[in-house]
């Protein structure tokens, strides 16, 4: 189940961002604050990046593994194959720069992340590229973050022996 407000992390990014946030609550250094020809500039840069992670932080959903529903919404690994190419892709739907893993990341607002909100395996979505085209896109699957990585783990465990 999406809503708009939350947003999906991972508990460890969620723990990176809480340790990002400390720093930059800190008081600026002696070095930091003798740099008065930058002080404005590095200030309002903090105080935004302050808001934006206290923002995160307030709609965050930190479940390791939405339900395993097969259907695509945030937290979901998802393997979806392009019409046009026929190449396959797999990928997280989360939020960027959130996330603690190797998977590409994309956002539930991106073109490609709203088209496969709420779709199924099987099911064929369509959006707009940037250049005007038509891309057309079909879910493989929609496996929980959770599961993925303990696949993952499975697999590289298997890969030692």
């Amino acid at each position: 189940m999406h809503t708009d407000d939350r947003i999906w992390m991972t508990p460890r990014a969620r723990e990176n961002l809480e340790a990002e946030l400390a720093c930059l609550l800190a008081v600026p250094t002696r070095a930091e604050a003798d740099r008065s020809d930058q002080i404005v500039d590095a200030w309002l840069a903090r105080k935004e990046r302050i808001r934006q992670i206290h923002e995160l932080l307030s709609k965050a959903d930190t479940a390791v593994s939405p339900p395993d529903d097969g259907i695509a919404e945030p937290g979901m690994v998802l393997t979806v194959r392009y019409e046009d190419s026929g190449d396959a892709e797999t990928f997280l739907l989360g939020t960027r720069g959130i996330s603690d893993t190797e998977l590409e990341v994309y956002t539930v607002n991106s073109p490609l992340g709203s088209a496969l909100l709420g779709a199924k395996a099987g099911e064929r979505r369509s959006y707009a590229l940037p250049n005007g085209g038509i891309q057309h896109v079909t879910v493989l699957s929609a496996k929980p973050f959770g599961a993925h990585l303990l696949a993952d783990a499975e697999s590289r465990e298997l890969a030692k022996r």
